[in-house]
């Protein structure tokens, strides 16, 4: 069973910790932003294809000025403590500074660059694949400071895109919990489920829904516990637990599913010890509803790559 403490809101989650003030009234200011874009104070972070510049001797970003920054689209991404920062989208400078994305960095970055991180890369790949209008097919161009684009023919405005996805751990009233293994993973890799809301539907008919669809049970009592940025390219993560009711006999999805499992919490332990399970990074939310269930850590694998 589920006590009132595993009720409790996830915190800290590795890409929901952003400390920045986004300024949305200053994406308008024309002249603001030009003025504090070749501010010598202004930091700005190149970003080419979801990667950034990061530092060799700590896991920071490796931040640029005007004059070092690289042509391409500019994005205002906030204010933080009397400095302004912006991202822009080009390819990145020879700086002597690592090349890395924000898998790798982002659950060892400090709050602030977690999250001016993870909005740079959501926009500059939204930016990247939605160079023409949807209505029309003109080309389109970046307004409010990279927070729209506006086509160039009949003056539509067009916002970033954000999927919401909602990712559950399914739990029973034997103590255990509910892992399965993607069809595109390799061996050994497993995960709590997870699919993308529908049209016309609410979170918890989604958990519903894709719990059935995946593993073939029914649950009840979703409790959310949280939500996470996802840009990869465009996700946003919607936590929960819910209990699985009735007839508990797995039935995976052969299209999406290729195993899925019930772990006791009680050989949980044995599992990570001997290898024969590994789980989702500590940037996932994934990662943190094991936990959450398990009741504490558990080891990082450096191998996991989805």
């Amino acid at each position: 069973m589920i006590s009132e403490a595993d009720r409790t809101p996830l915190t800290g989650l590795a890409l929901s910790r952003g400390t920045a003030d986004r300024a949305g009234e200053r994406r308008s200011d024309e002249a603001w932003l030009a003025a504090t874009w070749a501010d010598a104070g202004t930091r700005i972070l190149a970003v080419h294809e979801g990667e950034t510049l990061t530092a060799t001797d700590a896991p920071r970003l490796a931040w640029l000025t005007a004059d070092r920054a690289p042509d391409g689209d500019r994005f205002f991404l906030g204010l933080d403590d009397g400095v302004a920062y912006f991202a822009v989208a080009g390819p990145l400078p020879e700086t002597g500074a690592r090349a890395a994305g924000l898998r790798e960095l982002g659950a060892s970055l400090d709050a602030r660059e977690a999250g001016l991180l993870a909005h740079a890369v959501a926009l500059e790949r939204w930016h990247s694949t939605h160079t023409h209008c949807p209505r029309c097919g003109a080309p389109t161009r970046v307004g409010a400071a990279g927070h729209v684009r506006v086509c160039t023919e009949d003056g539509s405005q067009h916002f970033p895109r954000v999927d919401p996805a909602v990712i559950m751990l399914v739990h029973d009233d034997a103590d255990r919990m509910l892992l399965a293994r993607n069809s595109a993973w390799p061996e050994r890799r497993y995960s709590v489920l997870a699919g993308f809301v529908e049209p016309g539907e609410s979170l918890e008919q989604a958990v519903a829904r894709e719990v059935g669809e995946e593993v073939g049970i029914a649950v009840t009592d979703p409790v959310y516990l949280g939500s996470q940025p996802w840009p990869f390219p465009s996700s946003l993560m919607l936590g929960f637990f819910a209990r699985a009711v009735g007839d508990l006999t797995l039935r995976a999805d052969d299209d999406e599913i290729a195993e899925a499992r019930w772990v006791a919490r009680d050989s949980f332990p044995s599992l990570i010890r001997d290898g024969v399970m590994r789980f989702p990074p500590g940037i996932s939310i994934a990662r943190r509803l094991i936990e959450r269930w398990y009741g504490g850590p558990i080891p990082d694998d450096s191998d996991w790559r989805r």
